[in-house]
């Protein structure tokens, strides 16, 4: 009898264990924009966390974001843009932009997933969605984390 309630304390403390363990292997890493001379009101930050496929969900919001023709009045697009672990640049799409039905705060966002690992995520003014390499003006950048 006292083997079996060795045995089953010796099961609870591994679940008690991997229970533990499961919120450290599953929380998304948050990155904050750098502060920009460019659109200095604008905040945000990007979300990225590792999926069951060894994929990167990749979310980016931001606020008070001045409306692109403002920035660069022949620019048409704000786009966010991914650089990899290896040295690549890619277009990740198109800020999506919204306002709240009660508050006056504009905000965009973007959520994405990619199999290759960030370093650094930026935001440029585009005339377009699908431009192969980002223009010169970037808007909001991160650090490389």
């Amino acid at each position: 009898m006292q083997n079996k309630n060795s045995q089953t304390k010796s099961i609870l403390w591994v679940l008690l264990a991997v229970m533990m363990t499961i919120p450290f292997t599953s929380c998304a890493k948050k990155i904050t924009f750098v502060n920009s001379t460019i659109v200095p009101g604008a905040e945000g930050y990007v979300k990225i966390k590792k999926d069951n496929n060894k994929n990167y969900i990749i979310k980016v919001e931001v606020s008070d974001l001045a409306e692109v023709d403002r920035v660069q009045s022949s620019q048409t697009t704000y786009v966010v843009w991914m650089e990899t672990d290896e040295g690549n640049v890619e277009n990740l799409g198109q800020l999506k932009s919204s306002r709240s039905f009660l508050s006056k705060q504009k905000t965009a966002s973007l959520q994405t997933i990619s199999s290759y690992k960030p370093v650094k995520i930026f935001i440029t003014t585009e005339n377009g969605t699908n431009v192969q390499y980002p223009g010169e003006q970037i808007v909001l950048r991160t650090d490389t984390f």
